[in-house]
């Protein structure tokens, strides 16, 4: 566990990087396809968050932003983030991928399809060529287009970072031209695009694939704050986890220059129905 002094230090410099990238923080859809797509509403910058990927509930009290799967309905009076695995596949859906997609799923020397380890019912999906990105862009697209036809103001594609999975099969530049494809369809349909993790990247993901806002797990943790805000600001969400926090959660809300949005989570976003849960906004 890194030193709370250290973090601090590192914390500390995210004041002096975080001129955001746009010109303003009420944030709009970056160069939508298609002028007649409705706006979505300003991005609530330091606005309380929840993270509920595990299972849509009421929202704590005081909090106007919220993520939750495609699969959920968005919360009212709130600010609603549709989480899209953008680059991986869901588990219900592994078999479909192998059946009937199979050429755009990423596979090894030996013929087996390339998994996320941690995830291991996710298969990688191959974006190693336009044909197969535009292929993708179409099917994730539409699952894009759900989360607008449900009300959601943004969107979040998850495991941007799959190249780092694929044993040199894919690569950075792959994966950023297919998520600059992605981001053209959410800007289309009136949302916002946010970055999900990935803080190698620098400030390609903003300048390059016109991402809006970013959704960082454990940027405290990984002192990887700093390189978030200065490509999006203050429009930067950070999930922390109660099983890795680097000092009692008191402390963790106190330190200074910390994301203004930032919850703490417990790992697996249960609901408030497990025993296992815990959520604290700071």
């Amino acid at each position: 566990m890194r030193s709370l002094l250290v973090m601090v230090l590192v914390l500390a410099g995210v004041a002096g990087c975080a001129e955001p990238a746009h010109p303003s923080d009420s944030v709009q859809p970056s160069n939508p396809a298609q002028p007649s797509a409705p706006a979505a509403p300003s991005f609530p910058v330091g606005a309380a968050v929840d993270y509920q990927l595990g299972g849509a509930y009421p929202l704590p009290a005081g909090v106007r932003l919220v993520a939750r799967d495609v699969t959920a309905s968005p919360a009212s009076d709130a600010y609603n983030i549709c989480y899209v695995n953008g680059f991986q596949t869901q588990p219900a859906e592994r078999d479909l991928w192998l059946r009937e997609r199979h050429d755009l799923v990423l596979f090894d020397a030996s013929g087996n399809p390339v998994i996320d380890e941690n995830w291991p019912d996710e298969l990688i999906v191959d974006t190693s060529t336009a044909d197969k990105r535009a292929r993708l862009a179409d099917i994730v697209g539409e699952t894009v287009k759900t989360c607008a036809s449900k009300g959601f103001n943004a969107v979040e594609f998850d495991n941007l970072d799959s190249y780092s999975r694929s044993n040199g099969a894919l690569t950075v530049d792959d994966n950023l031209a297919f998520a600059t494809a992605l981001a053209t369809v959410a800007h289309a349909a009136g949302m916002v695009a946010g970055q999900k993790n990935s803080a190698d990247l620098g400030r390609r993901g903003q300048q390059e694939a016109k991402f809006d806002f970013a959704v960082a797990e454990e940027c405290l943790r990984f002192q990887e704050c700093a390189t978030y805000a200065s490509s999006y600001g203050d429009r930067l969400i950070d999930i922390e986890y109660t099983d890795d926090l680097p000092a009692p959660v008191d402390t963790v809300c106190a330190l200074p220059n910390r994301p203004k949005s930032m919850v703490i989570r417990d790992r697996k976003l249960v609901t408030p129905s497990s025993q296992d849960y815990f959520y604290r906004h700071c």
